[in-house]
């Protein structure tokens, strides 16, 4: 599997920024202004929903390499087909809204599912952030003997922040962040870190281990492209400044 060559390098350098449209965003005026405001801030990457046309009309709006989100294979499978570069299993969110739930088992068969449709794309596997974290670093070691390229973390329903400001920011992101820690030292594959994800917090999750960060939520609640690249720009601004690791 080749990864693009600008998120390899994003990757290599603990900077890749990945913008999410949602997985559910098939309105393709709206997936157009989050994918604009991607390309106008400096994100290295857009992750869309699995619809072939979504990505034939995103394909003629940036250079940015694409990535579609689907918990359907065959989905996935169509969309490399219409033009897509990597693909994702996972943006698991509003289907948690729905009261479903993702098991280590089925994460696996998707992954395993996806794998033999597509064995020469390159394939990202989000770990449920509904599993303890000792289960989730298990899982994220099976999905990379699996054929999982780049593993995700998520912090989803689990982050509820109680209070507001920097402080609720950081509450906010701690389940995706301890993820991050946790599977980045069981894996030896690129983590992504993503929900909930600030300029404030995207710094602490490359110390945590990321190489890089998702951000969705952050800039889709906004109607206006200008600030969707403002927010896009102070994202690349603050994965640019170096937090050590622990480890290092």
């Amino acid at each position: 599997m080749t990864l693009p060559a600008s998120l390899r390098l994003a990757l290599e350098q603990r900077t890749a920024l990945k913008v999410i449209s949602g997985i559910l965003n098939t309105d393709p005026v709206r997936v157009g202004q989050v994918v604009r405001a991607a390309t106008w801030g400096g994100a290295t990457y857009v992750d869309i929903a699995a619809v072939p046309s979504l990505v034939k009309q995103v394909r003629d709006l940036t250079s940015l390499p694409i990535c579609v989100s689907a918990i359907d294979p065959l989905a996935l499978a169509q969309s490399v087909a219409a033009g897509a570069d990597l693909v994702e299993i996972g943006n698991y969110d509003p289907f948690y809204a729905q009261g479903e739930r993702f098991s280590a088992a089925r994460i696996l068969d998707l992954t395993r599912a996806t794998r033999a449709l597509l064995p020469q794309t390159v394939l990202t596997v989000t770990v449920p952030h509904t599993l303890p974290l000792d289960q989730q670093a298990d899982l994220a070691q099976n999905l990379v003997q699996a054929g999982a390229d780049l593993i995700q973390t998520e912090g989803g329903m689990a982050a509820q922040p109680s209070h507001s400001g920097t402080l609720g920011l950081m509450e906010k992101a701690l389940p995706t962040l301890a993820a991050a820690y946790e599977i980045a030292r069981a894996v030896s594959v690129p983590v992504l870190c993503a929900s909930g994800l600030s300029s404030v917090t995207a710094p602490l999750a490359i110390a945590a281990g990321a190489a890089g960060v998702g951000v969705g939520s952050a800039i889709n609640r906004l109607d206006d492209e200008l600030a969707m690249a403002a927010v896009v720009r102070s994202l690349v601004q603050a994965l640019a400044v170096r937090v050590p690791a622990p480890c290092e």
